[in-house]
């Protein structure tokens, strides 16, 4: 891997094929064609092993030859999770759902959705502090379920960043122009190119390129902009409320259930990606000062407010205006309007825009972040792992994700593939949960083969019941015959994990609580959601995950192959070289 007066010697401007593609495999046509011949043991050795905690905190960050600057704190994770969480999500989403599916039951659908990320917020933050690593799940998946489950999450992760980024961008463009009080789309080029990619905007491409170059700077600088966007839009938040409850009509909340509690949990589904992006605070740990306290303070500290400011405003919309009478795509403004607060509009719509400003900020930091951990790992070239030695960030793995966004955003109206991400997202969060049970209850050469039969068994009951719940849910809404075998199969295969199994490892710090109910609940609770996606949605993932794995055997599995055979070498020399010091006689 090299010395460290190797790496100072080098240039971190550097493109040569060594830096792209290091490994043995890929040396020549040859040695390509030979790996190629071995893929299927390849496969299996990378299926079946696991990566360590040594690997993932050592190893892997030898690969970016400088460490990124340990320089943020619990307060700076607290306000990235509102500028990571805090979009146009609850201005949009509120009203349109109160409107189609919940009424004023709106703030139980918030309630209902918060619970759900909180639980997969324990499960990030237990990880988090025991693994404070830059790749978050991708790092967590690879100690605890393996090399393939890791890939096929980088490959979702690198998609929604790329995507995403892409659709917060060209929404930015949209309330930056209702602010000027002009059409959304009239900064924008219009082209004769097919529909849905006939309106070009550089806007859009520059908002996100500006917001990597400030992220590529420093992390801390970052952070001080995202404490004073974050600032504004916090205060823009209080005056809704407050606002809001002053011109409050109680009779508004009557009917409460007009739709029912089909209605209440329809409308979870859709708000629960209000809750979206707290995950980019785990990429953080690595650059924290103590991720042992700040990290939990942050992750925790963050959702929680967040949870209660959502309840709040969605339960000011609904008693300022009665929930039929809200506009499903501008509620708050127009419901001001109807208060005689028609000003109010352009406060919101700057919320809003300043939402967006910091989701982006944030984005990029994370985003790039995990791009540095998937490259150590050599699922892609390690070049992007490189870390600059002044800024202390990973410039090219930035750069990786934001050109791609800013190519999609410019051309693309994304108004079909921004809302087929979701189940992306939903799916990471599932995996992360079932590697918290794996970790508490599953450690290698430790645990017994009968213990992992039985460990397995009952993760599949978890899921397979979980996806029988959602299912009958689809299908079946107001029955409830199929709930009477799904949900007790839940609670049978749950209790199992609790009576019939050891917990194999304690939390050294903080740990999540009421293992294995919490994670169980937590899939229970992703699935439900991601069952609640249209077909469309399933279709382009499988499509994306058959792609990811024709990536992953013609390429990752090679790669990832010999940097594990490099790292065990090495292992085995320092294990050599200790025991020769052990060994050697006392003059």
């Amino acid at each position: 891997m090299g010395t460290e007066s190797d790496v100072e010697q080098r240039s971190y401007w550097r493109f040569s094929k060594q830096d792209f593609f290091p490994e043995k495999s890929f040396e020549n046509l040859s040695s390509y064609a030979a790996a190629l011949s071995q893929t299927k043991l390849r496969l299996k050795d990378r299926v079946l092993s696991r990566s360590d905690e040594t690997t993932e905190l050592v190893y892997l960050r030898r690969q970016s030859e400088h460490s990124m600057k340990r320089q943020l704190n619990w307060w700076d994770l607290i306000w990235f999770g509102f500028g990571s969480v805090i979009g146009t999500g609850i201005f949009v989403l509120t009203g349109q759902e109160a409107h189609d599916h919940a009424g004023p039951a709106i703030v139980l659908s918030y309630v209902a959705s918060g619970i759900s990320a909180m639980l997969s917020v324990f499960c990030y933050t237990e990880f988090a502090v025991e693994i404070p690593v830059a790749g978050g799940s991708f790092a967590y998946l690879r100690v605890e379920l393996g090399d393939l489950a890791a890939f096929i999450a980088a490959g979702n992760i690198l998609l929604e960043s790329i995507i995403g980024g892409a659709a917060v961008a060209r929404g930015w463009t949209s309330y930056f122009t209702t602010l000027l009080d002009r059409h959304p789309n009239s900064l924008r080029i219009h082209t004769n190119l097919a529909d849905g990619f006939d309106l070009l905007d550089p806007l859009a491409a520059g908002i996100l390129l500006l917001a990597a170059t400030i992220a590529i700077t420093s992390a801390k600088k970052t952070s001080y902009l995202n404490w004073i966007a974050s600032a504004v839009n916090t205060a823009v938040i209080i005056f809704v409320i407050v606002a809001g409850f002053a011109h409050a009509d109680a009779s508004n909340l009557r009917p409460f259930f007009p739709y029912e509690a089909t209605g209440v949990f329809q409308a979870a589904a859709i708000v629960y990606f209000a809750y979206g992006g707290f995950d980019n605070i785990a990429t953080m740990a690595e650059e924290t000062k103590n991720p042992q306290r700040d990290i939990p303070i942050g992750l925790l500290g963050s959702m929680s407010l967040i949870t209660v400011i959502y309840c709040l405003m969605a339960l000011s919309l609904v008693m300022m205006q009665s929930y039929t009478e809200l506009d499903t795509n501008a509620a708050y403004s127009i419901a001001f309007q109807n208060v005689g607060m028609k000003w109010a509009k352009y406060l919101v719509d700057l919320g809003a825009l300043k939402g967006m400003t910091t989701v982006l900020l944030v984005g990029a930091l994370g985003q790039a972040r995990y791009t540095t951990h998937i490259a150590r790992s050599h699922m892609i070239p390690p070049f992007f792992a490189l870390v600059h030695p002044k800024t202390g960030t990973p410039i090219y793995a930035t750069l990786l994700v934001t050109i791609p966004s800013a190519v999609v955003a410019l051309f693309s109206s994304l108004d079909v593939l921004a809302s087929l991400l979701s189940v992306s997202t939903l799916f990471i969060f599932m995996m992360m949960a079932v590697a918290l049970l794996v970790r508490r209850y599953y450690m290698p050469g430790v645990t017994p083969r009968a213990n992992v039969a039985i460990l397995a068994a009952f993760v599949l009951l978890i899921i397979a019941s979980s996806m029988g719940t959602s299912a009958y849910w689809g299908l079946k809404q107001g029955g409830w015959v199929g709930y009477t075998v799904t949900v007790p199969v839940w609670f049978a295969a749950t209790l199992g994990i609790a009576v019939m199994l050891p917990q194999e490892r304690a939390p050294k710090v903080w740990g999540v609580p009421l293992v294995p109910w919490l994670p169980s609940l937590s899939i229970a609770m992703n699935v439900f959601l991601m069952g609640s996606l249209s077909g469309a949605t399933f279709v382009r993932f499988g499509v994306c995950t058959w792609i990811m794995l024709m990536y992953y055997v013609l390429f990752g599995v090679h790669a990832t192959y010999d940097m594990a055979q490099q790292i065990k070498v090495e292992t085995a020399k320092i294990e050599d070289e200790e025991e020769g010091e052990e060994v050697k006689p006392t003059p």
